[in-house]
């Protein structure tokens, strides 16, 4: 991947903007056509997200057919391959993929899981479930391979820990599956039931019982279907604390206010300035507070958010404590901002931000996504250029960025 760097100078956010489709929901669709023959079509669709653009070369790659448009994406298909054979960048939805072809075809071959480093995230308990539904699985030269004898069967999946991926999964797996398949202790997001809600119009039978257990039904094949991405949460959520971050005036349009009820809670007491619209989020500065945050389960802050919360921590005056219960450990990004200034400490997993200092420009690494986001925010607030190495990691969550912050009144 490039090196590209971006530089920020200090900027204040003032304007409208649309959010994109979720990221998080979009490549999951996008992996659900790998279970049908029947065509596809996506609404709402952030094509020009990095993850989203290796998603689809993977399936073109297999031998769909992608045709892109404005918010949209047809998917067709002639005869699909059920081995992924691919030597680029590879994301973490390879293993969803994998899923899906063994459901389908009884068979497949991925390349091993990329994505952002975030801790201990292997692959066992995506090799736990398939094992459960009556695949063999190996990794094979860089590849992880799947074999079933006919169809997968249905099963019941315990799952040990919330795993957003391994639900994902696990459903897939179960939509196409002989019999019933129950999965308990799922991880239930937006994300989630955006893709549940794809699956049943194509022909599925799920049904979610909240955190307790999803009931899948498994059928013999899955139509075709057109569906409506939901709005990013992550976009929504970067746009608020960066209004009251650079003390701008800002309105979200499309913000999908019942998926970010908790942090919304969270940010009002801590200083956030927010009005309702017909179908936006008017965020009109405010001070920032310190925050006082651990990251859990939906609908509580997930750990993408802690480094968007860190910068909010880091503009305010007094100590912010934030605890990641799902990724211990995920404070990288702490280095990178004290590089600008943030002075913080990490202590038995808790990091801790003394915040109310000022923040000046600096070199700096995106050290994923996430943080990449967090340290341009934070480049926002600080005295002269800040430079962020690898910032193409955040072109992989942020669909059109430069147009968007340029809309905003920022150039970068």
């Amino acid at each position: 991947m490039n090196k590209e760097t971006l530089k920020i100078s200090k900027s204040q956010l003032n304007g409208q903007v649309r959010l994109s489709g979720a990221k998080n929901s979009a490549l999951k669709l996008l992996t659900a056509s790998v279970l049908t023959n029947g065509a596809v079509e996506i609404l709402n669709s952030p094509n020009g997200l990095l993850d989203m653009q290796v998603h689809i070369k993977m399936l073109n790659q297999m031998g769909k057919t992608c045709v892109e448009g404005e918010r949209y994406l047809k998917i067709t298909e002639s005869k699909l391959n059920p081995e992924l054979l691919w030597d680029e960048r590879s994301i973490r939805n390879s293993l969803l993929i994998l899923g899906s072809l063994t459901t389908r075809f009884g068979n497949g071959k991925v390349p091993l899981p990329g994505g952002c480093p975030l801790g201990d995230r292997k692959y066992d308990l995506h090799i736990m479930l398939l094992e459960k539904f009556g695949a063999k699985v190996w990794e094979e030269d860089g590849y992880l391979c799947t074999k079933s004898e006919g169809r997968l069967t249905g099963c019941e999946i315990h799952l040990p820990m919330r795993s957003t991926g391994a639900t994902e999964n696990a459903i897939l797996c179960a939509s196409l599956a002989i019999g019933t398949s129950i999965i308990w202790n799922p991880h239930i997001r937006p994300e989630i039931i955006d893709l549940v809600t794809m699956l049943n119009k194509m022909g599925a039978n799920i049904k979610v019982y909240g955190q307790k257990c999803i009931i899948v039904e498994g059928v013999e094949s899955l139509g075709g279907v057109k569906h409506q991405v939901i709005s990013d949460n992550m976009e929504a959520l970067t746009w608020a604390i960066g209004a009251v971050v650079t003390q701008g005036d800002v309105e979200i349009l499309d913000f999908p206010f019942e998926h970010l009820e908790v942090p919304l809670v969270h940010l009002r007491e801590s200083g956030m300035q927010f009005y309702r619209g017909e179908n936006s989020l008017i965020v009109r500065g405010g001070e920032a507070y310190p925050i006082d945050i651990s990251t859990g389960p939906y609908p509580g802050i997930n750990s993408d958010m802690q480094p968007l919360f860190a910068v909010y921590g880091a503009t305010s005056k007094g100590e912010s404590r934030i605890i990641d219960l799902r990724f211990p450990g995920r404070y990288g990004y702490a280095e990178e901002l004290a590089k600008m200034g943030v002075k913080y400490e990490i202590a038995g997993g808790l990091l801790k931000i003394h915040g109310g200092n000022s923040l000046k420009g600096a070199k700096v690494k995106a050290l994923d996504l996430r943080a990449g986001i967090a340290l341009l925010l934070a480049g926002m607030t600080a005295d002269g250029v800040t430079e962020i190495e690898d910032s193409w990691q955040i072109g992989r969550g942020y669909e059109n960025l430069h147009g968007k912050l340029k809309g905003l009144g920022v150039e970068i």
